[in-house]
């Protein structure tokens, strides 16, 4: 072998060698371009939240203080006593009495029930707490319904946060929340 035949092969084989590499380079660095579903609509998925709180006010109560006389007896004793006096100041003789007995049954009976007022009258009024348990209710978004459009199919899916315009697609599924979902067109 001469020297120019050497030398030609060992060119041949490093060109050879360095174009298999630039091939492989770029067969390994060529990526394909993302594919997409487009989505046509979202609808949000709430739910009703429903809280309880106590709410608390004072508020005034009236009572009636305690009755120290339920009988009523010095109103009746009472009216009794000037009812008697003034019937006793009516008429003369026989009549006399008739009208003391009758200024007596009177006036013990406007008593009783002079005193029966005063004593339901007799009132105070005081602070209380009053509390009650009221709901608050709100709504929260807890995912969304999306229906989308890949290829010349539709198709609907439920994600956890809102899309976008599209839907990354890898190996024919959905891409939701970062990893391939199960959901396909």
């Amino acid at each position: 072998m001469n020297k120019s035949m050497i030398t030609g092969l060992v060119i041949g084989v490093v060109v050879a060698t360095a174009g298999g590499t630039i091939a492989g380079f770029n067969f390994l660095s060529k990526k394909e371009d993302p594919v997409y579903a487009e989505v046509l609509g979202v609808e949000e998925i709430k739910e009703t939240i429903q809280t309880p709180r106590e709410v608390c006010e004072d508020v005034p109560v009236t009572r009636q203080k305690p009755v120290q006389d339920q009988h009523r007896v010095v109103g009746t004793v009472t009216g009794a006593l000037l009812g008697g006096v003034l019937g006793n100041q009516i008429g003369s003789g026989k009549s006399k009495k008739i009208a003391t007995v009758a200024g007596a049954a009177a006036g013990g009976y406007a008593g009783n029930k002079l005193q029966e007022n005063m004593q339901s009258n007799d009132t105070y009024t005081t602070m209380e707490r009053n509390c009650t348990t009221v709901t608050d209710s709100h709504e929260k978004v807890v995912g969304y319904d999306v229906s989308y459009r890949l290829g010349d199919e539709d198709g609907r899916v439920r994600m956890d946060h809102k899309p976008g315009d599209r839907i990354p697609v890898e190996n024919g599924q959905l891409v939701l929340g970062g990893t391939p979902g199960s959901a396909a067109p």
